[in-house]
């Protein structure tokens, strides 16, 4: 007991003159304090750049501008090269049926253009004696389209397309040589020598013509020596023409 009783006293002498020393130590030291502004340093060196920060949030919208005035209109560009050719689209649904129209009217039947003739020489017909005349086969077999004037012996055209014109001659007492021609120019020319026969002879002749409408085919003498033209109770003399094939497109008829 006596012991821990001298533990104790020491232990409170030990600790009075730890707060002895204490006091007047800090004492010392605020007498002996220097001010701030006598010992200022030299800056310090300059620190390492920081590290970038995270992005920051968007800002806030700016103010509406004030209306600018409208600058001048500017020249017109060159015209851009053409594009290429788009990919064919997809064929659309087929659409629904329309109604169905009113009945048309009935047309009209289509028929074939036709024309044909022949005519002879009555006999005893007086022949044109000046060359270039047309020779008038008087004698009309057949003209039931008055295409052919018996008067003026000319075939006058009416259906355009491809005819045959053929002569058939009984050459007799004279030489005889005629011309097939058409509007005034010589398509084909025949010839037969007369020879003091006591009968007479033939001549004939035809040929394809292509004609249109106002076209004029006759039969004339060529030499008015060779006239030898002849026609009887026996023989004729004939001019016939009829149409081959029309040239009216606006038909499947007349194709």
């Amino acid at each position: 007991m006596t012991h821990l009783r001298r533990s104790t006293l020491w232990l409170s002498l030990l600790l009075h003159l730890l707060f002895l020393v204490h006091v007047h130590t800090t004492s010392q030291l605020e007498d002996n304090k220097i001010p701030p502004s006598l010992c200022t340093g030299h800056p310090g060196i300059p620190g390492s750049p920081g590290v970038h920060g995270s992005p920051g949030q968007p800002g806030r919208d700016g103010r509406d501008g004030r209306d600018a005035v409208p600058g001048e209109k500017g020249e017109k560009g060159d015209r851009g090269d053409p594009g290429d050719t788009g990919v064919r689209g997809l064929t659309g649904d087929r659409g629904d049926p329309g109604e169905k129209g009113e009945r048309g009217q009935s047309g009209e039947c289509a028929v074939a253009p036709k024309s044909a003739f022949s005519a002879k020489l009555s006999q005893g017909h007086t022949l044109p004696l000046t060359v270039g005349d047309a020779i008038h086969f008087d004698a009309i077999l057949i003209n039931e389209q008055g295409d052919y004037n018996s008067e003026t012996g000319r075939f006058t055209c009416k259906v355009p397309g491809v005819y045959y014109f053929a002569v058939h001659a009984t050459v007799y007492r004279a030489s005889l040589q005629f011309d097939l021609m058409k509007n005034g120019h010589t398509v084909a020319s025949y010839f037969q020598f007369y020879g003091n026969w006591p009968k007479p002879a033939s001549l004939s002749g035809g040929s394809l013509l292509q004609l249109v409408p106002g076209d004029q085919v006759w039969i004339q003498m060529a030499l008015s020596e060779y006239n030898g033209l002849y026609s009887s109770t026996k023989t004729d003399s004939t001019f016939t023409g009829f149409l081959v094939y029309s040239h009216w497109k606006n038909s499947a008829v007349f194709a």
